[in-house]
């Protein structure tokens, strides 16, 4: 296909099953990103944009085999202000990206991630996951884009999609809970509950910018649940565990295994000094995406399962603990409808939404108007720590005049 800005004649594209059901804008962004907004809204409103020979809008959406017609020409946007030409992997980095993969198909690619490797980067973090996405590109193909992550020290199954169509489909399976995610965990103790479930509301915790999380039972925290079913157990001191995480928080299943009183080992930010154990057992995070079970564009089931890390290996086999064991029976997959998962994936972005704009609309109740002193509560102060309950006003007495109030 040669490049918009120098097409002179008009072009015809049929839409592929990647595409299917996105906006036609969209379709500009993924298949022809030299063509910008401005351009894709003129010729729309002209009528120069047609889908089956009928005039369409941005907002259309597409189906797989239309045909879409579009004219010659077409303005390249605004470059990205601070963006910057990527540099070109080195040959260990290739070889990395090359040793972590475990299967890949045209839709996906499934890694194996290492601890101590990010997902994402940020603040002095200059190695991850999402810098040698590079090495898994084809020529002149789409760069594959991650649709979930992990934490820097958990290692395990992590899902890369390879075209923008598959993101899209892995994303709704992630966001409607459809996906099924399996964790193994060295845990310190052992539950008295071998197969249970927590149920505990996590919110960001103050004062760490974000980077730790707590439980938060008020109308702050978010909804959290994790299932956990004992494998195996050393004794009294440590035991082996199933996670399933029911819901998508930060930190989730390490904030939870903690508030149980039963830390992952290795996890010091969560558990303190109660997160290690004595002897040769590693101190790093011994958290484990084990498995991923999940449907396919294509219409089959993804089912993949990672080897443990070399720590969790060796500190399995000094607690005594056969590898073979741990995978436990899982019930059968009920294959979900895209419609049920478009709409359990809208419905708990609306319901992160509200809360989100409740939290703006009690900070602006809370803040006094720009100039003036904020105003005394009304009815005496809740009682708390530190306060006292104010006296409530008597009642007028039954018969007595009402009071005035002063003359005008």
């Amino acid at each position: 296909m040669s490049g918009p800005d120098a097409s002179d004649d008009v072009r015809q594209f049929t839409v592929t099953k990647d595409d299917d059901g996105v906006r036609l804008d969209r379709w500009f962004k993924r298949n022809l990103p030299a063509v910008g907004f401005a351009t894709v809204s003129r010729w729309a409103r002209t009528g120069q944009l047609r889908v089956d020979g009928k005039r369409a809008d941005v907002d259309t959406r597409l189906e797989k085999g239309q045909v879409l017609r579009v004219p010659p020409g077409g303005s390249a946007p605004a470059a990205a202000k601070g963006a910057r030409p990527r540099k070109p992997l080195t040959p260990e980095q290739i070889a990395l990206a090359d040793s972590m993969v475990l299967t890949k198909d045209r839709a996906a690619i499934v890694l194996n991630k290492p601890p101590g490797l990010a997902t994402q980067g940020g603040s002095g973090t200059h190695e991850h996951v999402d810098g040698l996405l590079d090495a898994y590109a084809e020529e002149k193909g789409p760069r594959p884009r991650l649709v979930h992550r992990l934490d820097k020290d958990t290692s395990g199954v992590l899902l890369i999609a390879r075209t923008p169509g598959s993101a899209a489909f892995f994303s709704k399976r992630f966001s409607g809970r459809s996906a099924r995610k399996i964790y193994w965990a060295l845990v310190t103790g052992v539950p008295d509950v071998k197969d249970g479930l927590i149920e505990l509301p996590l919110a960001k915790q103050p004062g760490t910018g974000g980077e730790k999380m707590m439980v938060d039972e008020t109308e702050h925290g978010q909804s959290a649940r994790t299932r956990y079913r004992v494998i195996g157990r050393a004794g009294n001191a440590a035991c082996w565990v199933e996670l399933q995480p029911l819901t998508g928080r930060t930190h989730q299943l390490r904030v939870h295994m903690a508030a149980i009183g039963h830390p992952i080992v290795g996890d010091g930010k969560y558990g303190g000094q109660a997160a290690f154990l004595t002897g040769s057992i590693s101190r790093k995070m011994h958290l484990h995406a084990r498995r991923l079970r999940i449907e396919h564009p294509e219409g089959d089931l993804l089912d993949v399962t990672a080897p443990l890390p070399e720590h969790f290996a060796a500190s399995m086999a000094q607690l005594g603990f056969e590898e073979a064991d741990g995978d436990l029976p899982l019930e059968p997959v009920k294959l979900v409808p895209d419609k049920v998962i478009e709409k359990r994936a809208a419905k708990a972005h609306a319901k992160e939404y509200r809360k989100e704009r409740r939290g703006e609309r009690r900070k602006r109740a809370d803040a006094p108007p720009s100039g003036r002193s904020a105003p005394k509560p009304r009815g005496g102060v809740k009682k708390g720590v530190g306060s006292k309950p104010t006296a409530p006003k008597a009642a007028p007495r039954k018969g007595a005049p009402p009071k005035r109030g002063p003359k005008a």
